[in-house]
């Protein structure tokens, strides 16, 4: 996708769902439209509703079928709806590897799985959707240690702070699933609640 429609939906959607809106300069951009603009209509709720499903949906780059097939599995599992949700967004190998610090933006977690750079318990593994669970061990593929894509990792690794659930040991660069995978809901881009309202109003 070329990155002037992300920026037209990250406005439409108000919210920095890419990495390349996700700088000072397009805040400083968005804040210039927003006082030059006509303030919009107030949206219905279901409006509101399929906005925020849009801006998971975009923060995850999933599609529209498989992020339904998310929900409908969150809301036939016990407990927490929301909790469970997250826990399926967060627990994808392309997540776990964007969220250890081996890249830098969801699109590339997602190409490298693609591409066949991770082993999941020693097992290349080339689906990003695949879930990870406790006990996984998250390694890069022996023949992709020395590929240009991970030449900066070493780097790149001091400024990482990885989540609770998982930990990454920068000298093997491995990274191991510690607990399930979660979010902290005060930090998303969108509202998980008013997403899980859309599919069972």
């Amino acid at each position: 996708m070329l990155i002037g429609p992300r920026y037209k939906k990250a406005r439409y959607l108000g919210a920095a769902v890419f990495r390349k809106t996700q700088t000072p300069k397009y805040a400083l951009r968005m804040q210039a439209k927003t006082k030059n603009t006509k303030r919009r209509s107030a949206k219905s709720e279901f409006g509101r509703q399929l906005l925020e499903k849009q801006k998971a949906r975009y923060s995850y780059g999933i599609s529209g079928g498989q992020f339904t097939n998310y929900v409908k599995s969150a809301l036939q599992t016990t407990g927490d709806n929301a909790k469970n949700l997250l826990r399926i967004l967060e627990g994808r190998l392309d997540n776990a590897v964007l969220r250890a610090g081996f890249a830098l933006s969801r699109a590339a977690a997602r190409q490298m799985v693609n591409h066949g750079h991770f082993t999941v318990n020693g097992k290349k593994v080339d689906v990003p959707s695949y879930q990870v669970r406790i006990g996984d061990i998250i390694t890069i593929r022996e023949g992709s240690t020395k590929k240009a894509i991970f030449a900066k990792l070493d780097e790149e690794l001091k400024n990482v702070k990885a989540p609770a659930w998982m930990s990454v040991n920068p000298d093997t660069k491995e990274i191991k699933i510690e607990g399930e995978p979660a979010t902290d809901m005060t930090e998303l881009l969108f509202d998980v609640r008013a997403v899980l309202e859309f599919y069972t109003r």
